[in-house]
């Protein structure tokens, strides 16, 4: 739990450097991008890869700069291109999901057991979870009825998301180095 704590803290540090709010800012900037190409399957069920930079700033930054990249990203994405109307819900999964990944990857290296696990977790509670009931209280559906078409589309996507998941973080691996430099020369 200390360790936690400690990891909790070291990333709300990270939000004070220039340097993180820089990166950050790019990495908002990608994932609006991105969730501008979604592939929809049904009014409640679409593709879309606009959580990866999300990820990418949570094992970079942490916890906390994760979800404040997911946060961002969420909102500016709504302002910029609205799809429907605003729910809180899905900001939520957004500032949950750059948590997650930070609490997983954040000064860790990066394995494949690791990207699995938390895929899955990001899969089950987020994706298969609070989604799901989002799209219910919204639409009014059953949260049973819907879960069956998110389970079989999320049980498709996992591996296709999970190797992007790793190719993205392996790479972000290696950069790391370089993005401490740049983090330390701008303190």
């Amino acid at each position: 739990m200390e360790k936690m704590m400690n990891t909790f803290k070291s990333s709300a540090q990270e939000m004070r450097k220039t340097s993180v709010v820089t990166i950050g800012g790019m990495l908002i900037a990608i994932s609006v991008v991105l969730s501008f190409f979604k592939v929809p399957i049904t009014p409640t069920l679409q593709i879309s890869f606009a959580s990866l930079p999300i990820a990418a700033g949570g094992m970079l930054f942490g916890p906390i700069v994760g979800g404040a990249i997911g946060l961002v990203s969420d909102l500016l994405g709504f302002i910029v291109r609205p799809n429907g109307f605003f729910f809180p819900g899905f900001t939520l999964n957004a500032i949950l999901t750059g948590a997650f990944f930070g609490l997983f990857f954040y000064q860790k290296k990066v394995s494949l057991l690791n990207v699995v696990l938390s895929s899955l977790v990001i899969t089950v509670v987020i994706n298969l979870g609070l989604t799901t009931l989002w799209l219910s209280m919204m639409y009014g559906d059953a949260f049973i009825v819907l879960l069956g078409a998110r389970v079989v589309k999320n049980v498709l996507m996992f591996p296709i998301d999970t190797a992007l998941l790793f190719m993205i973080l392996k790479t972000m691996e290696q950069l790391r180095p370089k993005i401490q430099h740049f983090k330390n020369s701008m303190t």
